[in-house]
């Protein structure tokens, strides 16, 4: 598939959503009464773009309107759903952060199943035009216009939000946060001002743009990026290495900015999915991910680094580079 510089991003592997909503190895379901948090589904329509914005709100019990809870916003890899990464929803809101997580039916699960199977490789790529990638961000700040306007807003603090995703969701998360790319000469700029920090997992880069320093030079929020050494994107007429990761690290302006790099693995080993990477290095690489992206939260939200600090030498057998801000 030759992709147009027309085209923001590809954001994985048709392999990387399938089977999404496979349950994490080692994880044991939890038990209504068992749970620290409420997992709600809320189908919601922005009316003016004509556009449905499914979600589902992992919402800690404890949150009150005395006593509200952070915020992470989470969006999905191609071919993804609300449904999806239940593993970072379900570990942020049990250590009290809500977790958002957004559904873009533009670029969501039904990419597999509508429409003829021969015709796949056009849909993918249509969902990685620019109009999609636009539409993405315009989910997550109506998700968010939603949410705090709902009777459920109260239970959340709008002063400490991230945003979160993984592959086209992580693309997502750097518009928000401040990337700008330029089409018929002007700049689009999609910032959402109440971000405080963003979760980058496995991005892509900006395809058909030359510089990744000059559109992500602009975000000044704290971020986090997770990837592989095998972090690899392959489809049909299209690749994109693991060092393509990295160099979205490397672009970020802000300082304050996080690189963790697992051993081996896989680009699809973040979603839900069992045993992609290696079975016993995606059960690992999934805990690490959960405490990593706890600790990052605690370290932005509330000023506390000694979770962050101490991540790698506690995943030091699975962790082949680490960067943290001086």
């Amino acid at each position: 598939m030759h992709l147009r510089r027309r085209s923001f991003l590809l954001a994985a592997s048709a392999t990387a959503a399938i089977g999404a909503a496979l349950a994490v190895p080692g994880a044991r379901p939890l038990r209504a009464q068992e749970r620290s948090f409420d997992a709600i589904d809320l189908d919601w329509v922005d009316a003016v773009r004509e556009r449905a914005v499914p979600v589902r709100l992992y919402l800690p019990r404890a949150a009150t309107p005395d006593r509200p809870v952070p915020l992470a916003v989470f969006s999905h890899g191609i071919g993804g759903s609300r449904r999806g990464y239940s593993y970072l929803g379900h570990h942020w809101a049990s250590e009290g952060v809500a977790s958002l997580h957004l559904q873009h039916v533009g670029s969501d699960r039904s990419l597999w199943g509508d429409g003829s199977p021969f015709a796949l490789i056009g849909r993918l790529q249509g969902a990685a035009q620019a109009s999609e990638a636009i539409a993405r961000v315009h989910d997550l700040r109506f998700a968010l216009d939603t949410l705090l306007a709902d009777a459920l807003g109260a239970r959340i603090d709008a002063r400490r939000i991230v945003a979160a995703g993984h592959s086209y969701g992580a693309n997502t998360a750097l518009l928000a946060a401040g990337a700008r790319v330029e089409r018929g000469g002007q700049s689009i700029d999609l910032r959402e001002p109440r971000l405080r920090a963003a979760i980058v997992i496995s991005a892509p880069p900006f395809y058909g743009e030359a510089s990744p320093r000059r559109i992500l030079e602009p975000i000044r929020i704290p971020s986090l990026h997770v990837t592989a050494t095998e972090d690899i994107i392959r489809i049909p007429g299209y690749y994109s290495g693991a060092e393509d990761r990295v160099a979205v690290f490397d672009a970020i302006g802000s300082p304050r900015k996080t690189l963790a790099v697992f051993a081996g693995g896989s680009h699809s080993m973040f979603t839900d999915r069992a045993g992609t990477g290696g079975v016993e290095l995606n059960a690992q690489v999934k805990t690490a991910t959960r405490e990593l992206t706890g600790a990052f939260l605690r370290s932005v939200l509330d000023d506390d680094d000694s979770g962050l600090r101490a991540w790698p030498q506690r995943h030091a057998s699975i962790v082949a580079r680490f960067v943290a801000p001086a």
